[in-house]
């Protein structure tokens, strides 16, 4: 009987690390793809083979507003019982503008309402809305870009291009300067953005997300796509 008793927790610790990685690997599935281009991008002027926007593109100078279908929203890593997930969570709850002077734009900005994230899970979110950000008191995340960023010539629908950006990131009350890079191009009659900002936890006075038996390490990302159209 003792033999069977001391068997017992070891069966336990089995069926457990199995049922987790049955959760991880079959039942979750695969994490969100990283925000993107709805149409097909083309680089150095190769042909794009899908449906871009068919509106005419216009002057690039002005000011430009976000509209849908911006998102954005946290990406980061997460161990369960040795187990590697992702989780993901994004809301279209985004605000902001640029204003381009000639072919540079000289002022960006967004806010993302951090009560409105949501991933595929009910109790992340309760974390994620509750001790690690604080929504109630903190409820936006703010970007203000704080170096211009010469686009060039952004004529040929659907080219993406790159380029370095710097600005100031505002997470639970707290402002860092960050630096990435974020990718660009015109589609039609809008301008589309998307980039991923490195975010350190403890930077922002986050405490680490792990919680129970997922661990999560010491930084994550906040992901964007921002589309933009022409203000009247």
């Amino acid at each position: 009987m003792r033999k069977y008793l001391l068997l017992f927790p070891l069966g336990l610790v089995v069926l457990l690390a199995g049922g987790v990685l049955l959760y991880t690997k079959v039942i979750a599935g695969d994490p969100p793809e990283r925000l993107g281009f709805n149409t097909p991008t083309t680089t150095a002027g190769a042909p794009v083979t899908g449906a871009a926007s068919s509106a005419p593109p216009g002057p690039i100078e002005g000011t430009w507003a976000v509209t849908a279908p911006s998102q954005a929203g946290y990406r980061a890593e997460e161990i369960l019982f040795g187990q590697t997930a992702t989780a993901v969570g994004r809301t279209s709850a985004v605000t902001g503008a640029m204003t381009i002077q000639g072919t540079t734009v000289d002022k960006a900005s967004f806010t993302v309402d951090l009560t409105k994230v949501t991933s595929d899970s009910d109790q992340r979110d309760g974390q994620f809305q509750g001790r690690i950000m604080k929504t109630a008191q903190f409820p936006t995340s703010t970007f203000e870009l704080a170096a211009p960023i010469e686009l060039g010539t952004l004529s040929s629908d659907t080219t993406e291009r790159t380029f370095p950006a710097r600005g100031r990131l505002m997470l639970k009350g707290m402002t860092r300067d960050v630096a990435f890079e974020l990718k660009a191009r015109r589609n039609g009659s809008t301008i589309e953005v998307k980039g991923a900002i490195p975010v350190t936890f403890a930077d922002y006075g986050i405490d680490n997300p792990s919680g129970g038996p997922a661990k999560v390490g010491d930084d994550g990302e906040l992901e964007v796509l921002l589309v933009f159209s022409k203000a009247p």
